[in-house]
C-alpha cells in the first residue's frame, strides 16, 4: 500500500516498574497496528501510536508474546491491544493505546452556507488528523455530487458525508411538468407538487384534471410517471 510507504510511526512503551514488564516484541505490535489501520480502509498517510502503562505484577515469565485485536474492537483513537504469552506461560493482558493517524481531506476554502453544494472552487485538498472526525472525511466532490450541506461550514472545516442531505428537485406546491410513459404511448401534462422529493425519489402530483399521481422526481421540476 502505497500511503504505507511513507508511513512515519512512533511508539512508546512504559511500564510502572521495568522489572515487571513482561518482554514485548516492539516489532510485532508496530507491524500488528500498521496492520490494523490498514484494515480500518482509511486513506493514511502516516500514523502516530502511543502504548500506555502496563500492571503486570504477579504475571509468570513469558518468552515470547504476540499482538492481538478483541473481536469487534477497532483500532483508532482511544482502544487497547491486547498482548499474549506463546511460549513460557499462558497469560494475556491488554494493552491501552492510541492511534492517531492523518491523511488528505476535502476541507472549506471559505465560508460554506447550509443547503449550497460545494464545487471545485469551494474546496481543498488538505492533511487533516484523520482519528479526531467522527464519521466519513469526503476525499472527492463526486461523492457529495447531487447533495447539499445540512449545516454551514467554517473556512478550514473538513467536509463529512454526514453533513450532506439530498438536494431536493421538486418543493411541496412547486408546478411541474408531468412526463407519462404507458404501453405504446407517452405524453406531457402540468401538475402540482403535493410533496418534496429529490433527484430519483417518489412524489405525489395533482394533474390538472384533479387526479393524484405518483412519480419519481427529475431536475427542472420533472416528475416521470410510468402507467
Amino acid at each position: 500500500m502505497r500511503a504505507f510507504r511513507i508511513l512515519a510511526a512512533t511508539l512508546w512503551v512504559a511500564a510502572a516498574h521495568a522489572q515487571s514488564t513482561p518482554p514485548l516484541d516492539e516489532d510485532a505490535l508496530r507491524a500488528f497496528v500498521a496492520q490494523q489501520v490498514a484494515a480500518n480502509g482509511a486513506q493514511v498517510t502516516r500514523f502516530d501510536v502511543q502504548v500506555g502503562v502496563v500492571q503486570t505484577g504477579g504475571l509468570a515469565p513469558c518468552r515470547r508474546t504476540e499482538p492481538f485485536l478483541a473481536a469487534g474492537a477497532r483500532l483508532w483513537g482511544r482502544g487497547s491491544v491486547g498482548v499474549r504469552c506463546t511460549e513460557g506461560a499462558t497469560w494475556s493482558v491488554l494493552v491501552p493505546v492510541t492511534v492517531r493517524g492523518w491523511g488528505p481531506a476535502l476541507v472549506a476554502a471559505a465560508p460554506l452556507a447550509a443547503g449550497t453544494s460545494p464545487g471545485e472552487a469551494d474546496v481543498r485538498e488538505q492533511e487533516i488528523e484523520l482519528s479526531r472526525e467522527h464519521g466519513t472525511v469526503v476525499h472527492e466532490l463526486a461523492q457529495v455530487r447531487g447533495r447539499s450541506l445540512s449545516r454551514a461550514l467554517a473556512p478550514g472545516q473538513p467536509l463529512r458525508l454526514e453533513q450532506f442531505r439530498a438536494t431536493l428537485v421538486v418543493q411541496s406546491g412547486d408546478p411541474v411538468r408531468l412526463r407519462i410513459v404507458g404501453t405504446g404511448f407517452a405524453v406531457s401534462a402540468s401538475g402540482q407538487a403535493l410533496g418534496q422529493a429529490a433527484e430519483g425519489q417518489p412524489v405525489r402530483v395533482r394533474t390538472e384534471l384533479g387526479k393524484v399521481l405518483t412519480g419519481v422526481a427529475r431536475e427542472g421540476r420533472t416528475v416521470d410517471v410510468a402507467l
